[in-house]
């Protein structure tokens, strides 16, 4: 075993003054304790934030919420206001992991998990995610579960969180605190496309730790749907997902989003694709439109392929029950 030293910090800064180089900040471990057991990390310093006051729901002035980032996935998804004003992040929730991990893992954690690419698990291959130089074995090994997306010869992993895509969907923002102050991050631009720095997945600095997530006011409550597209029905991470979201009127659409889980190093969105729905009527033609747009540039590698057409199908299906009414 590795050793390491063990932190309980009852503050914010105390948590964040303690941290350094070799340090990781614990709530839930339900990814992290995998990769210490695996040796894909091995911090010198876990600093155990769950004794920090990070575990409220509460409205925001603005009329939104503000989840704290202690808050687990399971209490965030049966949450009364989450299920009736946010409902597709709590089916987005639901849809991933099991009921036990979900009662572990925290609304911040589940943001910081890293992938599930075979080659990054394994320590006898190269992986530049966790090696940085050392190769990308996926790209010319199997990769039957990797980016068609926003990928680089660098690296070829995408993004595991079901959640990440809803909010990605909802314009949430992420709070984050450390060493020089506070800042409230994009969720859209909160984790990284890898280009030659594939070992960073997001954009904070050593130190800062999530705080809260904030919805805003919409929640397109009534034309929402998540549609997550795997190998077993329960407990599988995605080939694709996606979260799509309407405001209608009547046939019309006012205002689209969409977001890919499974296909990229990060939530994928592209607002031009969700404007190409502004104004039309809710039909297959247009979703298959939007979902070309959303597609475009795609390069698959040599196990998937059948990516391209399953995320387009995906598209249109949820859109297609977005625009019939979110199932209750």
């Amino acid at each position: 075993m590795t050793p390491f030293s063990y932190q309980r910090p009852e503050r914010i800064d105390q948590a964040i003054a303690l941290h350094g180089p070799q340090s990781r900040y614990i709530a839930g471990g339900t990814n992290l304790l995998d990769l210490m057991k695996e040796n894909v990390l091995q911090p010198g310093q876990l600093i155990d934030i769950n004794g920090l006051p990070l575990r409220e729901i509460e409205q925001t002035a603005e009329g939104g919420l503000r989840i704290g980032a202690l808050v687990s996935n399971a209490d965030l998804a049966w949450h009364p206001q989450i299920e009736q004003r946010y409902p597709l992040l709590s089916k987005a929730i639901l849809a991933g992991a099991s009921p036990q991990l979900r009662n572990m893992a925290s609304t911040g954690g589940n943001l910081l998990q890293r992938t599930r690419c075979y080659y990054f698990y394994d320590t006898a291959t190269p992986c530049n995610k966790r090696e940085p130089g050392s190769g990308c074995s996926a790209r010319d090994g199997r990769n039957r579960i990797h980016a068609i997306l926003g990928a680089s010869e660098h690296c070829v992993a995408v993004h595991p969180s079901d959640m990440c895509v809803a909010l990605a969907a909802l314009d949430a923002r992420v709070h984050v605190e450390g060493p020089h102050g506070k800042r409230r991050l994009e969720l859209v631009d909160f984790h990284r496309l890898p280009g030659d720095q594939p070992q960073q997945d997001n954009v904070l600095v050593e130190g800062e730790l999530i705080t809260a997530i904030e919805l805003p006011v919409e929640g397109f409550a009534s034309h929402c749907a998540y549609l997550k597209v795997r190998d077993r029905a329960s407990y599988a991470f995605a080939l694709v997902s996606v979260a799509a979201a309407l405001e209608m009127d009547g046939e019309i659409i006012r205002r689209a989003r969409i977001a890919l889980g499974g296909v990229a190093h990060k939530p994928w969105r592209l607002e031009e694709a969700e404007e190409l729905l502004s104004g039309k009527r809710a039909e297959s033609e247009c979703f298959a439109a939007a979902a070309d747009r959303l597609l475009q540039g795609a390069q698959p590698l040599a196990d998937n392929a059948f990516k391209i057409d399953l995320a387009r199908r995906a598209i249109v299906r949820a859109l297609t029950e977005a625009a019939g009414g979110t199932a209750r």
